[in-house]
């Protein structure tokens, strides 16, 4: 068996995958490379895209800072290409992206304390900081926020392995690469 994965077509798929894939379409214009190799498996597809697809206590601008620290921790070229191009619509400057995947939203005292938590709980899979915790509460987040970041980390989580196994090719304009020794 080939360790080659090819992006799917829609003829290529079981007709469940191929019901995903209009669903995806038409919430994205288009079905993303990674979502394709998703449908190599009958149940993978839909699974994830039922999680992505969720609800979420935080904003859109929130949901994106996270998406771009954990894909910055797992070094994900693809999902911080797509993240970087969807932070960008969601009002973000190149900057901001920049500094958010770096750790740190110091252009904003709330998003700063999410950031930084999300960096801390994708590094060490817990709180080993608790003043991290306490300005993330402090600063007005809830505990609905919380289990909605730790949700988001799982799934960016799954989407960084899954390219880090796949290789596709990446559909988006290419993020920047930064200088973690930087930060």
């Amino acid at each position: 068996m080939s360790n080659i994965f090819k992006v799917l077509k829609k003829d290529e798929v079981s007709a469940k995958n191929q019901q995903t894939f209009d669903k995806i379409k038409s919430v994205y214009g288009a079905v993303p490379n990674l979502y394709s190799t998703l449908a190599y498996s009958e149940n993978a597809l839909d699974a994830y895209f039922t999680l992505e697809s969720g609800k979420t206590s935080l904003s859109v601008k929130e949901a994106e800072a996270v998406n771009l620290v954990v894909s910055e921790v797992n070094d994900c070229m693809y999902c911080l290409s797509a993240h970087t191009m969807v932070a960008k619509q969601s009002g973000f400057t190149e900057e901001q992206t920049i500094e958010i995947r770096s750790g740190y939203a110091k252009f904003d005292a709330k998003l700063n304390a999410l950031v930084q938590l999300t960096k801390e709980l994708s590094e060490k899979r817990h709180v080993e900081t608790e003043n991290l915790l306490n300005a993330f509460f402090e600063s007005g987040y809830t505990k609905e926020n919380l289990m909605d970041i730790i949700i988001l980390i799982g799934d960016r989580t799954i989407s960084n392995i899954l390219h880090a196994v796949t290789k596709v090719p990446i559909e988006f304009p290419l993020a920047k690469k930064i200088d973690q020794s930087a930060s």
